[in-house]
């Protein structure tokens, strides 16, 4: 779903201003050639009127949150759905629809006849009851996200962030239209902050497509006979889940799109965000669910454009994510095979050291590079611990691999942020960079969160955060060419030649709308004093 219409034509009178205000251009290497890889800074984009005006606010942080809150952004990459719901809805939800809050265990729950919801001084109270409480329902945010550091849970922040997703599991599938609930919000947040698209990590249909796995019979025979596998996954009933998950998705975005009021004079801000998926397979399962959901959500892309790519989740230091990696990233590779067209993202390198033994940060990100055929890394954070970490970053930058960096997630579940963290690693090895948020519900941040973070710790400049947003959609899974591959489509910037591109090509159309929303952002900044 793309919400709201964006012009594929560029005017001359836009082309003008964009030329003058220095905010059209792609990134420029010294040799000339538009970039949009995050690593170098847009020299024009420097000395225009929204750089002095980030200059004058940037060491003030309440002053830069509000600068950053109103800049054009592009895209978030790396965000799971039901972790960037932010807690509150969570229990709106709950108390929607009749659930308890388990005192004990801290968790949303059903209500059952043995064990019905109480009142506020029960051990289950509903979670109306809790909203209601002022001591429980502080008690059920914390539960149910990072808000605290929970110094005398005895759960690490870790484990704390990983906790919450069991935790508020029933409010999120409460009712058939609860994921169109979730979506309204995190694209509603992500228009609000002028984000231009999101790729948002689902599930539909993957439940089914587990249940046949777990079906299967897992032998060392079938680990070592990949692409037979396969076809008895196959014809045990995977291609019949397709249709029932794109009706997910029908009845998931026509509940978003109510909520929002798109088409409608009250729409609200998501309905101009650009959206897709990219089909979640629980890396923590036994290798029957694992391998049957990744071959799934290969044959849902190839089928359902709305759906961009595949992604492994859950704790990448889980023992099972971490005995049966290999096999995880054959099992991508062979679903690629059959599915050419398939996007890899994938989670790597979320791991630092003291997590886990220094032996198992030897090789996950080049083994999902080059294994697997990853696109895009999320986290990327033991770079560094990697056999010839060199060699790996020049490969990366060769191959146009981004990184999906998370801030605050990196620091709230690893510990690593600052002089700790490769991000300056990665930009100058000439790596593609994109600022994400990974679960900004549980972590209760906000992209802008991001760039200012990303600002304050590493000295980004105005000009680094707008090759950064154009870094994001550059490569993001959206289809058709990039605005800057037409001939001609740089500086200078010339009605005749982007218009080509922007017409036949959705992806270029998307940049372009960033471009339009810098250009208004600087003749704003121009303007003010």
């Amino acid at each position: 779903m793309t919400g709201g219409k964006i012009r594929s034509g560029v005017t001359g009178a836009l082309a003008a201003t964009l030329l003058l205000a220095g905010c059209a251009t792609a990134e420029m290497g010294s040799g000339g050639t538009g970039r949009t890889d995050g690593t170098v800074s847009d020299r024009n984009a420097a000395g225009s009127a929204a750089a002095r005006r980030f200059e004058a606010v940037r060491t003030s942080p309440p002053e830069l949150r509000a600068f950053l809150y109103r800049m054009p952004k592009g895209a978030d990459l790396h965000s799971h759905l039901t972790g960037a719901v932010y807690a509150e809805t969570y229990m709106r939800m709950a108390a929607d629809a009749g659930l308890c809050f388990d005192v004990k265990g801290k968790t949303l729950v059903e209500p059952t006849a043995q064990a019905p919801c109480g009142d506020a001084k029960s051990t289950r109270p509903s979670a109306a009851a809790a909203i209601a409480d002022s001591v429980l329902y502080p008690m059920a945010l914390d539960a149910l996200s990072t808000r605290d550091a929970l110094p005398v849970s005895g759960y690490s922040l870790h484990d704390q962030f990983f906790a919450t997703f069991g935790r508020f599991r029933a409010a999120a599938g409460s009712t058939p239209t609860s994921t169109g609930d979730l979506l309204a919000e995190v694209v509603d947040r992500a228009g609000r902050q002028g984000e231009r698209h999101v790729e948002l990590m689902v599930s539909f249909g993957t439940g089914p497509a587990a249940a046949i796995g777990k079906a299967f019979r897992w032998t060392p025979q079938a680990a070592g006979d990949l692409s037979g596998t396969a076809d008895r996954l196959i014809a045990a009933g995977l291609p019949a889940l397709v249709a029932p998950a794109r009706q997910e998705i029908d009845a998931a975005e026509a509940r978003m799109r109510s909520l929002l009021g798109c088409g409608t004079p009250a729409a609200r801000p998501g309905c101009a965000v650009s959206v897709r998926y990219l089909q979640q397979v629980s890396r923590t399962q036994s290798p029957g669910p694992v391998y049957a959901t990744t071959l799934f959500n290969a044959l849902l892309e190839a089928q359902e454009p709305r759906v961009v790519g595949l992604n492994f989740v859950a704790p990448e230091d889980n023992p099972v994510a971490l005995d049966d990696y290999d096999l995880h990233m054959r099992m991508v590779a062979e679903a690629k095979r059959r599915q050419p067209g398939t996007n890899i993202a994938l989670h790597a390198g979320e791991l630092t050291l003291g997590l886990v033994p220094p032996e198992r940060l030897r090789d996950h990100i080049r083994k999902a590079v080059e294994i697997a055929g990853a696109r895009r890394i999320g986290h990327g954070v033991d770079v560094m611990y990697e056999d010839d970490p060199q060699g790996l970053l020049r490969e990366m930058a060769e191959r146009k691999v981004a990184v999906e960096v998370n801030l605050t997630s990196n620091d709230k579940i690893l510990g690593v942020s600052g002089k700790a963290h490769p991000l300056p690693v990665y930009r100058a090895a000439g790596v593609p960079v994109v600022l994400s948020t990974d679960d900004e519900g549980v972590s209760r941040i906000d992209l802008t969160n991001e760039l200012q973070r990303a600002v304050e710790e590493f000295g980004l400049g105005y000009a680094d955060l707008v090759g950064l947003a154009r870094a994001s959609l550059e490569h993001s899974f959206l289809p058709g060419d990039s605005l800057w591959s037409a001939p001609g489509c740089a500086p200078p910037v010339r009605e005749d030649a982007c218009r080509p591109v922007t017409t036949r090509n959705e992806k270029a159309r998307v940049q372009w709308a960033l471009e339009e929303a810098l250009a208004r952002f600087e003749r704003e900044m121009a303007g003010s004093r």
